[in-house]
């Protein structure tokens, strides 16, 4: 029972345990996570890797329909038939035909949406929920049945108490990865809990595109209750509210949300009676059931589709602040807010502009450097973006110049002129988080630069740069060039995929020595990795864990479940634990004995890749 009630609760201050840490950042663990353990014995070391809607009717003929069994056929509007036995609520016996559809009148056709159809599907057509997700294991996802063992509350736990901000680029990725996963629901769990879950997660991490192709992985047969606001998160969140009619045509009082009767007002709009869907929604105006903005905005949507076109002016001073309703409605029919509202939207807001094909180009490059930072964008897609605002005649000024900025990076004279097009990219962001975004920009430009003694001292920046997008073969062949104790070497002794590299300790001891960051954060994450990835001994771990004051030795219950996991040799488990440990707005909430247990559980299952990426990058960022 200890073990059952083990991970739940609200969540705590965070007591970091690092002496250096001052003044410790608020924790995002549920209460319990980061309770002292019961004494162990020394330091988990890293050990070896463990094993790792409807169907659309002919219209040349009535189709045949196997009714459901025990069903006799009802009466559907327009037909003679009637029905010899009362049919449940909520329940067509058969498809109408076209002719059919289009006999109705607009009372009719709502009656039938009403519903609730369900179509005697073959069971072919069906879709499981033991195994709900976008990639298998052959596609690079996580082992369907990783989770199959696992407790069932501490999943829960990890997927619902995660507010979905990492510290990391590479454990977004990873958890990304990990939740996009076709994989078995724990025993105990509802499979559809456990997809509802997921989906509510990726949305948190501002994964909207990701969020809505696994929630279009479950049946809408299939969806409870917690379905309905989950279902308009989603879809407000892609700018995709016609997105929303199937599943509102098939659970049509699904939830006592205004916004869900103005989206089945839209979606009528989009069914071809777009005078009957404004009508709709003005009645709600007019009764004051939503604020006139979100009215307004609706209005505007529903007033694209068809002939009853109206001309609607949005008034944004109504709007006090931006929600993902107003924002989803606007740029959706082609809307930009106002720059003082966006200004205090926060970064879920650029993670939907940088993600949105109808957004203009230097909107999206303007929100991209966050996301690409976060994890949210790729190198690819953020090269993608700016070449296209390079192509782009109509765009000058300072965003043309950093396009062209990053066409030097890759074309430029010389090493020396590519370098200095990517420090000009570099320099103009305007923050950590946004900087390290441009770092992900330009690593595959970084990866063409040749390995020089020349350029020795600007080996850093280039080689984070390259571990921001994986590129770690070409970051080694600056291994011969850069300075034992510099951070370049810090970072390759961290990237090297070499498993069996040992760390000369007086070359650590020098970059400890020059170590300016923030109580030394630079060389506490340095260790922790190192230790993590097994390239220091023992008795140097105890050594470097007591002068600095890591307690890297100390466990809690966090550290418990994760090296728990790694011991299984699940990899699932790990994945979701690491994200859940490495929450926060930036590497000032992470602390080494963290880093050291996420580091350590990620290679002994095999995702050893992902663990140096973690460490190298934690370094580069602290």
């Amino acid at each position: 029972m200890k073990r059952r009630h083990l991970f739940l609760g609200a969540a705590l201050v965070l007591t970091s345990g690092w002496a250096l840490a001052q003044n410790g950042p608020e924790s995002l663990l549920p209460k319990g996570f980061d309770e002292p353990a019961a004494p162990a014995g020394p330091a988990a070391q890293s050990g070896p890797r463990a094993s790792s809607g409807v169907p659309t009717p002919k219209a040349t003929s009535t189709p045949v329909v196997q009714p459901l069994p025990g069903m006799p056929p009802i009466t559907l509007p327009g037909e003679s038939t009637v029905a010899t036995a009362p049919v449940p609520t909520g329940i067509l016996s058969r498809v109408p035909t076209l002719a059919e559809l289009v006999a109705m009148t607009p009372q009719e056709f709502e009656a039938l949406l009403g519903a609730r159809a369900q179509i005697d599907m073959p069971p072919g057509a069906k879709r499981s929920l033991d195994t709900v997700g976008l990639i298998d294991e052959s596609e690079g996802g996580l082992p369907a049945p990783s989770l199959a063992a696992q407790n069932p509350s501490l999943v829960r736990v990890a997927l619902q108490f995660n507010k979905g901000t990492l510290v990391s680029r590479w454990g977004h990725i990873l958890l990304r990865r990990a939740l996009a996963s076709r994989l078995q629901a724990p025993a105990g769990m509802d499979p559809a809990e456990f997809a509802a879950l997921r989906v509510g997660l990726l949305l948190r991490m501002g994964e909207g595109d990701a969020a809505r192709a696994l929630l279009q992985d479950v049946d809408i047969a299939n969806y409870t209750p917690v379905y309905a606001p989950l279902a308009l998160d989603v879809y407000q969140r892609t700018a995709d509210f016609t997105g929303l009619c199937p599943v509102t045509a098939v659970h049509g009082e699904f939830s006592q949300d205004v916004r869900w009767d103005a989206t089945r007002a839209i979606c009528e709009a989009f069914r071809g009676n777009a005078m009957a869907g404004l009508s709709r929604l003005d009645k709600m105006q007019s009764r004051g059931r939503m604020p006139r903005i979100d009215t307004l905005l609706a209005q505007k949507y529903a007033g694209a589709a068809g002939k009853a076109r109206r001309a609607v002016t949005i008034e944004w001073k109504e709007a006090a602040d931006m929600t993902p309703w107003r924002y989803g409605l606007a740029i959706g029919v082609g809307l930009e807010p106002p720059k003082d509202l966006m200004a205090k939207a926060g970064r879920d807001y650029d993670f939907i502009t940088a993600t949105a094909p109808m957004v203009g180009l230097e909107r999206r490059a303007a929100a991209a450097d966050r996301a690409a930072g976060a994890g949210v964008l790729s190198t690819a897609a953020m090269v993608d973006l700016y070449s296209q605002i390079y192509s782009a005649q109509d765009i000058t000024g300072s965003w043309q110049d950093l396009a062209t900025s990053l066409r030097d990076s890759y074309a430029g004279n010389s090493p020396a002129d590519r370098l200095a097009a990517m420090q000009a990219l570099w320099s103009g962001a305007g923050g950590p988080i946004t900087g390290y975004g441009r770092k992900v920009l330009t690593a595959a430009a970084a990866a063409r630069i040749p390995a020089a003694v020349d350029m020795a001292d600007n080996a850093a920046p280039l080689i984070a740069s390259m571990l921001a997008a994986g590129y770690d073969a070409n970051a080694m062949r600056w291994a011969p060039v850069v300075n034992a104790g510099s951070e370049g070497w810090a970072l390759l002794a961290l990237a090297s995929p070499i498993s069996s590299r040992t760390v000369d300790t007086g070359a650590i001891d020098t970059f400890a020595g020059a170590d300016e960051s923030g109580n030394r954060r630079k060389s506490a994450f340095l260790i922790a990795g190192l230790a993590g990835l097994g390239r220091l001994g023992d008795g140097d771990v105890q050594r470097y864990s007591s002068d600095m004051a890591l307690k890297l030795d100390s466990t809690t219950r966090f550290t418990q479940a994760i090296d728990s996991a790694a011991a299984r040799g699940d990899q699932a488990s790990v994945a979701l634990l690491a994200g859940f440990g490495m929450q926060g707005r930036d590497w000032g909430g992470m602390t080494p004995r963290y880093l050291f247990h996420i580091v350590s559980a990620l290679n002994r299952v095999g995702l050893g890749a992902e663990a140096r990426m973690i460490a190298a990058e934690a370094v580069a960022r602290a």
